[in-house]
């Protein structure tokens, strides 16, 4: 029987551990000084705006861990000792371990703007912040977001529903240029300016202001435009929270470097989740996943090997979902803001605004590698069977109807979108322009 211990109680960690109960009788350790039992941390902003409650977002109850014999320590590591096979703990407690999952998830960027360490300016990923963000907001009327993505959209719905007046910073020309397609981004931000957001547009910060108090008063763009506020989210992305291990043996880039069976450059330790580098990224794939669905495929699949069933990762399809606002975002496949030399795309967009199908198949052989849903939610397992199976563009269409995730209560919109893809098949170049879209 062997001592496991994974730092970290996230997605990954909890994943990991709960699959190694249920194939061995090793001994489970997770060690987290951020909770004392695991949280569903895409559910933080709902506790935030009072529709749950800390107990509510426990996917299992307390007894759960005891029952399984998954001994939970509150507290911090410090400093991993590889050479002998221990944790030193800053309440000076040690802990060794025979086999080591780091799981130790991300932490936001700041990148040295004056006054980024005053208070009332911070990020949100996890239980801490947003126990710090109840404090900062506290009797506030304006806020500053800086950065998009969808922890920048979250936090913005956040603060709105406290009668906060948000403005937002953008780098670049469009809302999650760097993910989007430009006309699926371009929606995103007439949504978020309908839903009262100051949405400003290749806007970067350049200070920080801050009153006699050391608080925050205001901040100032590279064009030298003040703006006030007493609050300011950083949400320019995230990094692998791996600090602790500088002085280590471990082999760390931006993550912590691993090959496809999450094995680190030190035997029996081992890294998963947002954490976690592949040497060689999955193909189409990046070498850092920072998504919830993948942190738990990587705890499912490095289980299989710690209970000795050595077993390399298969990312399958890339796939991720939010919402902005109310408005619902789904990919599927490799869609990229530029379209493909070698691709081909159908563009539905609704005469609403509010909702677009975007479908990239290949021009070769019309095998369909990506779906872009904005507005419409399909179902997961129809169009992951797509991608994985190579379906053509002619198959995805005649199939829609499967796809469409709850047509009760949903439109349907087939018909439409079957007639934007006969209308591209028309040999004039203008119609095709049009009825494409451009990207």
């Amino acid at each position: 029987m062997k001592n496991i211990v994974i730092i970290g109680n996230g997605i990954s960690g909890v994943t990991a551990a709960r699959h190694i109960r249920k194939r061995s009788d090793h001994s489970i350790t997770i060690i987290s000084a951020e909770s004392d039992h695991f949280y569903s941390r895409t559910a933080l902003m709902y506790i935030f705006m009072g529709h749950m409650r800390y107990e509510h977002t426990k996917p299992y109850e307390d007894r759960f861990w005891e029952k399984n014999r998954i001994t939970l320590l509150r507290d911090y590591v410090e400093k991993v000792d590889t050479d002998q096979k221990r944790l030193l703990l800053r309440t000076g407690k040690v802990q060794p371990y025979d086999v080591l999952i780091l799981a130790v998830g991300s932490t936001y960027n700041r990148f040295g703007w004056p006054g980024q360490d005053l208070q009332g300016v911070q990020g949100l990923i996890n239980l801490q912040d947003l126990e710090l963000m109840e404090q900062n907001t506290k009797g506030i009327r304006k806020a500053v977001i800086v950065g998009g993505g969808l922890i920048g959209i979250e936090m913005a719905e956040m603060l709105q529903t406290r009668n906060v007046h948000v403005t937002m910073l953008i780098r670049e020309g469009n809302y999650w240029a760097n993910v989007l397609p430009a006309p699926e981004a371009r929606m995103v931000n007439r949504h978020i300016r309908e839903h009262g957001v100051d949405l400003r547009l290749a806007t970067e910060l350049q200070a920080i202001k801050a009153g006699p108090d050391q608080k925050v008063t205001g901040i100032v763009t590279t064009a030298g435009e003040e703006i006030e506020c007493q609050f300011v989210g950083l949400t320019i992305g995230v990094r692998p929270n791996i600090f602790f291990l500088e002085g280590s043996k471990i082999k760390t880039d931006t993550g912590i470097l691993v090959n496809k069976y999450f094995e680190t450059n030190i035997p029996e330790v081992y890294a998963i989740g947002d954490c976690a580098q592949f040497e060689e990224a999955p193909a189409g794939r990046r070498k850092i996943e920072q998504v919830w669905y993948t942190g738990r495929m990587h705890g499912e699949t490095l289980a299989l090997t710690i209970c000795g069933n050595k077993t390399a990762y298969n990312s399958g399809p890339w796939f991720n979902s939010a919402k902005f606002f109310n408005l619902e975002y789904q990919v599927y496949g490799q869609v990229q803001p530029r379209e493909a030399e070698d691709g081909e795309h159908l563009y539905w967009e609704h005469e609403s605004g509010q909702k677009a199908v975007r479908i990239i198949y290949r021009k070769a052989d019309g095998v369909v590698t990506g779906i872009n849903l904005l507005g419409i939610r399909y179902r997961h397992e129809v169009c992951d069977r797509w991608l994985q199976s190579n379906a053509t563009i002619q198959q995805v269409l005649s199939e829609l109807k499967a796809a469409n995730f709850d047509p009760e209560f949903y439109r349907k919109h087939e018909g439409e979108i079957m007639s934007e893809y006969k209308g591209t098949l028309q040999p004039q170049v203008k119609k095709r322009k049009k009825l494409f879209g451009l990207f």
